[in-house]
Order: structure tokens, then sequence, then C-alpha cells
């Protein structure tokens, strides 16, 4: 008896094939490309003049400079935090490292909301630091240190869950080589480790930027919304909406889309760097690629 089970599996694979491709392009398009076209129609409804005003306004520019400045101290001290976890989790044995790796991950469990709670309840004036704070004249809840410890917060993840798993998988023996040829700790770090996670460090740094210039929830929180002072983008987009000046809402938050656009751009293009290195890595290290003699790779 002969079976036509192979026979029907492959009369219903297009129809299969098709029905996934369309559900995945009507959620693409109903939760992607709608809303980013409603923000960019909304925002240009009263023409590019009023659209250049909207962003041009000394409060819009106030809030554009602190998201900015928000960013450029984050990025960075998650940057040495991400290269300095990922380095003790992926290259060495410690006692406490799964505690290390859950407290990573923390930020991912706990709502931004609630983190920035925990600054208030720390930092603010009936915290458990208030008083000493407020004696010495320090002010972190509702002024830019507040925001840029809750934004810190919400995106350390980023790098670090970036390169543990891409140095996890590299392994261990190239930097054990460089110790056995007389490199110190930081030769190696510098001339090997480093140069083998770039595209993936590049790749955790865009993240961690995108996440950390988008942040609304816990900056919410520690920010008291003062216009002109403590209100990065998302915060300023908040209120002009809430005023029913939806022209202006929508004007400003079309700066956050195109944010988000150059970062899914910028972030395949990695990937796809990422990807070409990794491929022309197993190519100098497989002997059939180079006429069946081995030769050691160094990534540049």
């Amino acid at each position: 008896m002969v079976s036509t089970a192979p026979r029907s599996r492959g009369k219903f694979e297009p129809f299969i094939r098709w029905t996934l491709i369309g559900i995945s392009l009507a959620f693409v398009t109903l939760f992607l490309i709608l809303p980013l076209v409603t923000v960019f129609t909304q925002g240009l409804s009263k023409g590019l003049e009023a659209y250049f005003r909207a962003i041009s306004e000394p409060e819009a520019l106030a809030a554009i400079r602190l998201t900015l400045v928000t960013a450029a101290i984050a990025v960075p001290l998650n940057l040495v935090f991400g290269i300095a976890a990922s380095w003790a989790v992926a290259k060495h044995e410690f006692p406490g490292k799964n505690i290390l790796i859950t407290l990573i991950d923390l930020p991912f469990a706990v709502s931004p909301v609630i983190s920035g709670l925990i600054y208030v309840l720390l930092f603010g004036a009936q915290g458990i630091l208030g008083p000493w704070l407020a004696e010495h004249d320090i002010k972190i809840i509702f002024a830019v240190p507040g925001i840029v410890l809750a934004t810190i917060f919400v995106t350390f993840p980023f790098v670090a869950r970036e390169l543990i798993p891409l140095m996890q998988s590299q392994g261990k023996e190239e930097e054990e080589a460089a110790y056995t040829l007389g490199a110190n700790g930081w030769q190696t770090f510098f001339r090997v480790t480093l140069p083998n996670v770039k595209w993936g460090l590049l790749h955790g740094v865009i993240l961690c930027n995108a996440r950390a210039m988008g942040e609304f929830g816990a900056v919410s929180v520690v920010s008291g919304h003062i216009r002109g002072q403590t209100n990065t983008v998302p915060l300023h987009v908040e209120i002009l909406y809430n005023e029913y000046n939806f022209a202006a809402a929508f004007a400003v938050a079309s700066l956050l889309a195109i944010l988000a656009l150059v970062t899914l751009v910028v972030k395949s293009f990695l990937e796809r760097k990422s990807n070409q290195h990794s491929t022309l890595e197993m190519r100098k290290t497989d002997p059939r690629e180079v006429g069946g003699e081995q030769y050691e790779y160094r990534s540049a």
C-alpha cells in the first residue's frame, strides 16, 4: 500500500507558507507601519512650518538637549559595565556568578515605573537618604541626576546581554593562547577579546541608546515634569498631547520615530556585518578553504 502523506503535505505547503506570510505582513502593517504613518501624517497635518516650529520651540529644544545629555551619560556607563560583566561571566569562574547574571536581567523583570519609585523611596524628600541630601543641598529626584540614574537602571542589561552569549560561544582558546605567548590581561583584552566582539558590542550600544532616548516610565516618576528643565522628549510629547496640541505632540514624537527607524537600519547593518565576520572566520580556519593548510586568523 502506497502512502499519500508526503504528497498531501506537499500539496498544502504553499497554502501554509502564504498563510504565515500573510499573518506576518498583517501584524507588521497593523502594529508598525500604520502607527509610523499616523505619527508623520499627524505631525505634518498643519504643514511644514508648524512642524518645524513645534520641534524648535524652547521647551522642545530643552527636552531634546536633556534627552541627549542623559543618553550621553547612561550609554558610556552601561558600555563599561556591560563589557566588564560579560568578560567576567563568559571568561572567568567566581562565586556568585549566577547571582550576577540574575541581577543583570533584573530590569527586564521589573516595571520601569517601579524602578522609578525605588529611586524616589531612596532619594526623595521623605526617602531613606532624603533628609541627608536636603541637608547638604543635593537634589537627585526631580532633577537631572535622578533622570540619569533611572535611565541607567532600565538600560544596563542591553550591552551585557548582547556580549555574554557571544563571548561564551567564542570560548577561551584565543585568550589562553595569548597568555601562553606572554600577553598580559589588558593586552589580551584589547587585542583578542575586544576585536572579536566589536560588532556585537556596537549592536548592544545601539539598542541601549535607543532605549535611553525613548524611556518614559521610570523617567516620568523621577522627573517632576518641570517644563524646560526635567522633561525629556517622551515626557514633552505627553504634555503636548494632554494639552490637546496634537500636531505638535506628533511632530515631536516623529523625532523618536526617526530614531527608531535609524536604529533598525543600523541594527540590520551590524547584524549583516557580524554574520559576514563569522562566516569569514570559519572559512579562514577551514583547511579546505585554504588549500589544505590551516593558519591562524586574527580579527581586525
